[in-house]
């Protein structure tokens, strides 16, 4: 198993708009070797900055797949709209890779 996992700042007020990019995004993992689920997560909203905390989880049978899917054209078709937004961020999408230490 390999967890993939974006996290995003997104401004006060651009919610509802991040949101609805993602849902209507033309995704095409369902398509791709090793993918298992996909879920956009909200986090609390930040008052100190002005803005909330978002993540993409992504799940993969391994590591390799998540690599395999980062070089393909689904990749890069996923993401060739993805500098159109960068008015809702604060800086750049914060990327995070794991295996699995323990599971029960």
């Amino acid at each position: 198993m390999y967890l993939a996992m974006n996290r995003f700042s997104i401004l006060k007020g651009q919610e509802d708009a991040f949101e609805q990019v993602w849902k209507e995004r033309d995704s095409r993992l369902s398509e791709v070797p090793g993918f298992q689920t996909f879920h956009l997560l909200k986090g609390a909203f930040d008052e100190d900055s002005g803005t909330t905390l978002y993540a993409t989880h992504t799940i993969w049978s391994d590591r390799q797949d998540f690599i395999n899917w980062t070089k393909s054209e689904h990749f890069r078709a996923a993401h060739k709209n993805a500098g159109s937004n960068r008015h809702m961020y604060v800086g750049h999408p914060h990327f995070e890779g794991f295996v699995p230490v323990l599971s029960e």
